[in-house]
C-alpha cells in the first residue's frame, strides 16, 4: 500500500494499553460509621464504549441481579484520532538506530502527531464510591499527565505522551419515578486527550564510514572563469592582480596565470562570458594571449575527507575520525 511493504507498529494499541494502565490499579474502601475501614476491593476495568458497557450492568432478564453487585466498575474507550498540526515537524528528519542486520542502520522518519480522545466511564451504586475514585485520579492531571512510550523498540527512541484531562462530569439515574423511586446508578464521564503519535515504516542501509565535502567553483558564471591561451604564439606573462582588457574594454582581473605551455589563465569579476578567439591583454605587464579553449568543468577548492579510525569500526564500537583537508590552489 502507498508503495510500502506492509509494517504494523501497533502504534493505536499500545496508546489503548498506556491510558488503560493508567486506571487499572485503583482500589476503594468501605469504612463503618466509626470511619474504621471495613472491606476493601479492586475496581475492575474492561475497554468497552459506555452505552454498550451501561446496557451490559443494567439489562436484568431474569429479574434476579442486584445493581449492587456489579458496581463499582470503570470503563475506557477510544472515541476518535484527530490530526495535531501544532505538533508537527520537518518531514524529512529521521531517526537512525543500530540494526541486528549485518551490521547496517535502521532509519525512520518522524512520526506524524495524533491527539487520541478516550473516555472513562466510573459506574456506582454511592455517591461514597465515586468521589473516592475521583480523588485517586484529579489530583494528578494538572490538567495533563505525562508518561514515557517506547513506541518503536528497536529505534530506541521514547516520547513523552502527554495525557490532558479535559472534562469532568456526573450522571444519576433512578428507578422509577423522582419521588417515589430511589437511586439506581450514579455515572461519572472523564474525557482525556493524549498527545500521541503514529509511526512509518522502518527501513534498513548500511552505515556511513566515510563522508567527503567538496566546494566547488562554478566556471560558467563571470565571477571566476578558467580559460587557455596560446602559450606559444602569445607575448609576455600576465602578472597576478593585473587587469585584463579585449579590445579596451575591461574584462576583469587575473587570479592566476601558469606561466607554461599549458597556458592556464583564472580570471575574476569579469564583464562578461571569455570566449575563445578573445586576445586578452594586460594593463600592468602588456603581456598579450589568443583565448584558445573556456573550461566549463567545477573546479575543486577544499576537499574535507572523515572516515572512522580504525576503518574496521562497525556500529556500537568505540573508535575516532580521521579527517583529512586537501585545497586546491593551483587548480584555478
Amino acid at each position: 500500500m502507498l508503495g510500502n511493504a506492509q509494517f504494523y507498529h501497533r502504534t493505536i494499541r499500545k496508546m489503548v494499553v498506556v491510558f488503560g494502565t493508567l486506571f487499572n490499579d485503583l482500589e476503594i474502601v468501605r469504612y463503618t460509621q466509626a470511619v474504621v475501614p471495613k472491606e476493601k476491593w479492586k475496581v475492575p476495568l474492561t475497554y468497552s464504549p459506555k452505552e454498550r458497557f451501561l446496557t451490559a450492568i443494567t439489562s436484568d432478564p431474569n429479574l434476579i441481579k442486584s445493581i449492587n453487585t456489579i458496581v463499582p466498575r470503570m470503563s475506557f474507550n477510544l472515541d476518535s484520532l484527530e490530526y495535531d498540526v501544532n505538533r508537527k515537524q520537518v518531514s524529512t528528519i529521521r531517526n537512525f538506530a543500530k540494526s541486528d542486520v549485518n551490521n547496517s542502520v535502521s532509519t525512520q522518519f518522524l512520526p506524524v502527531p495524533y491527539n487520541f480522545q478516550f473516555s472513562l466511564s466510573i459506574y456506582v451504586r454511592n455517591t461514597e464510591d465515586g468521589t473516592q475514585i475521583l480523588e485517586q485520579i484529579l489530583p494528578f492531571f494538572t490538567p495533563d499527565f505525562n508518561v514515557t512510550v517506547d513506541f518503536i523498540p528497536e529505534m530506541d527512541q521514547k516520547y513523552n505522551v502527554p495525557i490532558i484531562l479535559d472534562s469532568v462530569s456526573s450522571t444519576v439515574e433512578y428507578e422509577g419515578g423522582m419521588s417515589e423511586g430511589s437511586t439506581r446508578l450514579i455515572l461519572w464521564d472523564l474525557t482525556f486527550t493524549a498527545k500521541g503519535f503514529i509511526w512509518p515504516p522502518v527501513e534498513t542501509s548500511k552505515y556511513i564510514k566515510t563522508a567527503n565535502t567538496n566546494s566547488f567553483i562554478d566556471l560558467t558564471t563571470k565571477d571566476i572563469q578558467k580559460v587557455y591561451v596560446d602559450y606559444a604564439n602569445g607575448n609576455g606573462v600576465f602578472a597576478q592582480g593585473e587587469t585584463l582588457r579585449s579590445n579596451n574594454t575591461l574584462f576583469g582581473t587575473v587570479d592566476y596565470f601558469s606561466n607554461s605551455s599549458s597556458g592556464i589563465l583564472i580570471v575574476t569579476g569579469a564583464n562578461e562570458i571569455i570566449k575563445v578567439g578573445d586576445k586578452l591583454t594586460g594593463d600592468y605587464t602588456g603581456a598579450s594571449f589568443n583565448v584558445v579553449v573556456t573550461d566549463v568543468n567545477s573546479l575543486n577548492v577544499v576537499q574535507i575527507k572523515t572516515t572512522t579510525n580504525p576503518g574496521t569500526a562497525i556500529l556500537g564500537d568505540e573508535f575516532g575520525f580521521i579527517e583529512t583537508i586537501k585545497e586546491y590552489p593551483n587548480t584555478l
